[in-house]
């Protein structure tokens, strides 16, 4: 048995807090299964951002044309664009590596962490198979893996989740995608701007159903030009032959009527992309040896200081399933790190928690989204801005808008983004809600630079308002 002061599990995001514990002169145990940084890192928001930028240059190129200058691209090195990414990544993940490696505090076990008591793992599967290690204060950050949906024979297909569809080496001739959501979104633009032909697939009315209702309802619609979009479909049946994929699927709901036949479509494509989800890796930490429980869908337990249910042990990022967002481990790993080293506990705060789909258009939000304030039965007051209402998106062709929910004291409730550079527009606001006083004010009096993109924030915050919620009925 070894033991040390502090163990986390997972290399991502919980990294963090050992530093933390590290730079307080205690001994820290790593216990990491594959390559080292994480999620993010290695099959996540970096490569996928990165390689999404170059979907973004040839689209860049192939709009030439709109402001009169001729262009073409001539050839496209896919392979390489995906090799030079991926060496990056694993560039990165050594590097990190190297750290824990050469630092007398930091000891790395290779494996698989299991519970077998209070604060105490045994390793498996790695090169430090068998070893037992104890610490007083234990840190879960395992993350998550993609969940696939129930499929009838999708385990007879060679199907791709996001972890393989980032590293494939030539765009397919027709790419399936069975999902509707960011994942679907980000990997559809950067595969069909490569020059697949995509179908996506997705259970619900609307594309990223997690966005605003009227974000997501128009860029469903830009996506339905683009591509061969079913949403309000769900996948029934996969089958492989030769060298091709079927998928089968149905109206969803289906429909209530006896005897009415369910409209139900066929797709055939050389790849098959799914991305229904992510579910959390509790399930290999046999957690009931540790007393840490879980939810119905598996996700840690925590207090509002993410305390799991077991003394000394704690959790962040995936596993918790607050965010699934690297940003949002981030911010939870300040959170841990001030609670377990600091003098007094501080709950995390998730206000103001942003998120951004990188697809074309680029989609962002913060805050509550108007479906949510009508279910709550709150009053509220909505405004929307077109960026090509501004003299930067005029120049610069974009279509777009911002939306914005303020109550009626003028506090900002939410705002969500679809146009060019939205995953950038959201920040001022984000600012504003979290470190402003939280009002229309802040961003209406703050001057903007004319004539340049975040106008169009500015814009929205400042026009006519419309009431929402009780007794005002919306309507699109």
């Amino acid at each position: 048995m070894e033991e040390f002061d502090f163990l986390v599990i997972g290399s991502g995001s919980g990294l963090d807090v050992a530093n933390v514990a590290a730079n307080q002169g205690q001994s820290v145990a790593v216990v990491e299964k594959g390559r080292l940084g994480g999620t993010c890192l290695n099959r996540g928001c970096i490569p996928s951002k990165m390689l999404l930028y170059h979907a973004d240059i040839v689209e860049t190129v192939e709009q030439a044309e709109e402001f009169d200058i001729s262009a073409e691209i001539t050839d496209v090195a896919f392979a390489d664009i995906v090799q030079k990414v991926n060496e990056e990544v694993h560039g990165d993940a050594a590097s990190i590596r190297n750290g824990l490696e050469s630092s007398s505090q930091h000891e790395l076990f290779d494996g698989e962490a299991r519970f077998v008591d209070e604060r105490t793992v045994e390793v498996e599967g790695g090169a430090d198979d068998g070893a037992r290690l104890r610490a007083d204060t234990v840190l879960i950050a395992a993350g998550s893996r993609p969940w696939t949906a129930p499929i009838e024979g999708i385990e007879g297909v060679n199907y791709l989740t996001s972890k393989q569809a980032l590293q494939l080496e030539e765009p397919p001739d027709h790419l399936v995608i069975v999902g509707g959501g960011y994942i679907a979104a980000e990997l559809g633009h950067f595969f069909g701007t490569f020059g697949s032909d995509v179908t996506i697939i997705g259970r619900r009315p609307h594309l990223l159903p997690s966005a605003d209702e009227d974000v997501a309802e128009a860029f469903t619609d830009r996506y339905a030009e683009r591509f061969d979009v079913y949403t309000g479909y769900e996948a029934i049946t996969a089958s492989e032959s030769g060298g091709e994929v079927t998928v089968d699927a149905r109206a969803y709901p289906p429909d209530e009527q006896e005897g009415e036949p369910v409209d139900s479509v066929s797709i055939t494509g050389d790849e098959l992309l799914v991305a229904t989800g992510r579910t959390p890796n509790s399930d290999t930490l046999n957690l009931k040896a540790a007393g840490v429980e879980t939810d119905a869908d598996g996700f840690v337990e925590t207090d509002e200081y993410l305390r799991t249910t077991a003394e000394g042990v704690w959790a962040l990022g995936d596993i918790v399933g607050e965010y699934l967002l690297k940003h949002n481990a981030n911010h939870e790993a300040q959170t841990v790190a001030r609670n377990i080293f600091g003098d007094e506990l501080q709950p995390i705060d998730y206000t103001a928690m942003p998120f951004a789909v990188f697809g074309s258009p680029e989609v962002a939000g913060v805050g509550a989204h108007e479906e949510a304030l009508q279910a709550a039965d709150r009053e509220y007051a909505t405004n929307t801005y077109r960026f090509e209402d501004t003299a930067r998106g005029d120049a610069m062709h974009a279509e777009g808008f911002v939306k914005v929910l303020i109550d009626l004291e003028g506090e900002i409730l939410g705002c969500h983004i679809i146009g060019p550079d939205a995953s950038t527009l959201i920040q001022e606001v984000v600012v504003a809600m979290k470190a402003g006083s939280g009002t229309v004010q802040d961003i209406r009096e703050s001057v903007h630079i004319h004539p340049a993109l975040p106008e169009v924030v500015q814009r929205a915050f400042t026009g006519q308002f419309s009431r929402g919620g009780r007794s005002h009925h919306h309507h699109h």
